[in-house]
């Protein structure tokens, strides 16, 4: 039933105030000066004056009380004055953002890296961060490849280094270096040592292998195909990382499978770890970064890309070019 009283009365609402109406008000909260407050934001006193004024009719309420000596602010003007000024410093962060946004190299990137990767070539990769992009907040976090890969098809990570070809539609690869896999065996084994070590030689042998997961572990089963074992070694021995794959091979376990990058930090502690040479073409493996297809900074990841092929020289490794 309609009321006898007509409608009933809409709640008043203030109109969207401009960010040239809250500077101009702000200016005139701090010097309580058309004048000065006129000439500190580079306006015509005119054109303060009436954007206060505006400001006033757009949010329905008086902020301040003119005089012919002075200005002040009203009761509701102090508490609005606090407000506008916390607003045009959070657009002065935005504007500030978006600038830093456009410069390369800048802000957070958060960089997933694969357990048999990390170790061996973070060095490098901080070294170059440091040295050439100081600016560039880097974020590490090292994960199996399939969690680094949903992490970036979520947008939790922007870049990966792990190993590659992944095979997985909306990711661009941007090829690293090809590393040989070497062979790890105890003092006294009768590979240990050796050079032009025959694929074929590991059907004979009992193989240790990482956790399943481990991008590393189907690597080393496919080698093991290659040599002819159709099944695969029988595995009855896993790690959970290298340094306890090599612990497990001093012990006279069997033996295992390292990239050559791995070769230094993972045996140089124990004098009972030998390593053995694969005859050409030898197992390798191939790290890239990957970014997601059509990324917004993927000018800037094929540039560190770049960088990171001239860091690694030094490797034990046989760096790619672009067009790999």
């Amino acid at each position: 039933m309609a009321s006898p009283y007509g409608p009933p009365h809409a709640p008043h609402r203030a109109k969207q105030p401009s960010l040239s109406q809250l500077r101009a008000f702000a200016a005139v909260a701090e010097h309580l000066h058309f004048r000065d407050a006129a000439a500190a934001i580079g306006m015509s006193q005119p054109a303060l004056s009436g954007a206060v004024s505006a400001l006033e009719e757009a949010l329905g309420v008086q902020l301040l009380e003119r005089t012919t000596r002075k200005v002040l602010l009203s009761p509701a003007g102090e508490r609005l004055a606090v407000r506008a000024r916390a607003v045009l410093d959070a657009v002065a962060e935005l504007m500030d953002e978006a600038e830093g946004a456009q410069a390369p190299f800048t802000g957070v990137l958060r960089l997933g890296v694969i357990p048999t990767v990390a170790p061996y070539l973070l060095p490098d990769v901080l070294r170059l961060v440091h040295r050439r992009y100081p600016d560039l907040d880097l974020q590490v976090h090292e994960e199996q490849t399939s969690s680094l890969l949903e992490g970036l098809a979520a947008g939790r990570l922007d870049l990966l280094l792990l190993a590659v070809p992944l095979g997985v539609p909306g990711v661009t690869e941007l090829p690293l270096f090809d590393e040989d896999f070497v062979l790890v065996a105890p003092q006294g084994h009768p590979l240990a040592g050796r050079d032009g070590i025959p694929r074929e030689a590991l059907k004979e042998q009992r193989l240790l292998l990482l956790d399943e997961g481990h991008c590393l572990r189907d690597q080393a089963l496919d080698i093991c195909r290659e040599a002819g074992r159709a099944d695969g070694p029988e595995v009855t021995t896993t790690a959970a990382g290298l340094a306890t794959l090599v612990q497990l091979v001093a012990g006279g376990l069997g033996v295992t499978l390292l990239p050559r990058t791995a070769v230094t930090v993972e045996t140089a502690r124990n004098t009972a770890l030998w390593t053995g040479a694969f005859a050409h073409p030898a197992p390798t493996r191939r790290v890239a970064l990957a970014m997601r297809a059509g990324a917004a900074r993927q000018a800037e990841f094929e540039e560190l890309a770049g960088a990171l092929r001239e860091e690694l020289t030094a490797l034990p490794v046989r760096v790619l070019d672009a067009a790999s």
